[in-house]
């Protein structure tokens, strides 16, 4: 078979949108690439809507409920930073399980991405940085809970530090947080992962690359992870809105290569989602979030998974 991928239609249901988180964007990432041939449309599975006693493993039910319900309050919509809608509401408990799913699926052939996901700025009781339930928290604590991964590697290359996540699994010794993002950058008060790395504000490829290259494979032998959760956020690119980091596109795809041909060479399934992107034109960043799903095509075909 072909290299899975995991979209939904509602990911891009039509829904209020804001000038740094478009919600057609996701639809356009599909677009894109079966108009390149990167894939074909039989590669895509879809998932289903996801039980809120998944989310509830994670969030507290007050906090479910207000949002599941719309009782959600000014300030607390004003944090997350998108207007409550039905549509938007589930919209983003599909995304949930569509991380859940790439993990599945991951475990079960190698390496699978997601077209959306990576909302970890979510924390149990509020959701914060355009972030409502953090899929990624989600789905690593169900996995753990069925057993079926005794450890889980984050690997989180969002432009800002995951700290939802960080929070979350504080105490969870069986889930690994790594972080590397711009130091000088949202959120303003960071929580702690296993492992941050900031980075100087202006940091371009070559720096990035190699900081990420002394850790990546001494965290895998560290850590020997069941699945390795990638967030791969283009949000470090030069051009990004809300990024302060320097790489370009070359960049960014070489960073999709290393992280995971690191991790499937060295024998470890990933689950990818596509995390933070923000700019005014929508074609460079669709065009900057197809680029983890082209280096994955290759991976696939490299090692013959």
């Amino acid at each position: 078979m072909d290299l899975p991928l995991v979209y939904h239609p509602e990911y891009s249901a039509p829904m209020a949108s804001t000038h740094r988180f478009p919600m057609a964007k996701f639809r356009l990432l599909k677009n894109l690439l079966l108009r390149d041939g990167a894939i074909v449309e039989s590669q895509f599975f879809c998932p289903e809507l996801t039980p809120w006693d998944w989310i509830e493993r994670i969030h507290t039910p007050d906090y479910v409920d207000a949002y599941r319900f719309g009782t959600l309050d000014a300030k607390a919509q004003r944090r997350i930073g998108l207007p409550w809608s039905e549509a938007i509401a589930r919209r983003t408990r599909i995304a949930v399980g569509g991380t859940v799913l790439t993990a599945r699926l991951a475990l079960e052939h190698g390496l699978c991405c997601n077209l959306a996901g990576g909302t970890h700025h979510a924390f149990p009781e509020y959701g914060s940085g355009f972030c409502i339930f953090n899929d990624i928290a989600v789905t690593a604590r169900l996995l753990l809970d069925e057993g079926a991964v005794q450890k889980i590697l984050i690997v989180d290359l969002d432009v800002h530090q995951g700290d939802g996540t960080a929070w979350i699994f504080q105490d969870e010794p069986r889930v690994f947080t790594f972080s590397m993002h711009c130091g000088a950058n949202f959120p303003l008060r960071k929580q702690t992962s296993d492992l941050d790395v900031p980075l100087e504000i202006g940091t371009e490829d070559e720096g990035y690359l190699r900081t990420l290259d002394s850790y990546l494979e001494d965290l895998l032998s560290q850590v020997k992870p069941d699945l390795v959760l990638y967030d791969a956020g283009v949000d470090p690119h030069r051009g990004d809105r809300l990024g302060k980091l320097a790489m370009t596109d070359t960049g960014l795809f070489q960073r999709e290569m290393q992280v995971l041909g690191t991790c499937v060479g060295a024998g470890y399934p990933v689950a990818c989602v596509i995390g933070g992107g923000y700019s005014t034109n929508m074609d460079t960043l669709v065009h900057r979030h197809s680029l983890v799903h082209r280096a994955a095509a290759q991976i696939w075909r490299l090692h013959r998974l």
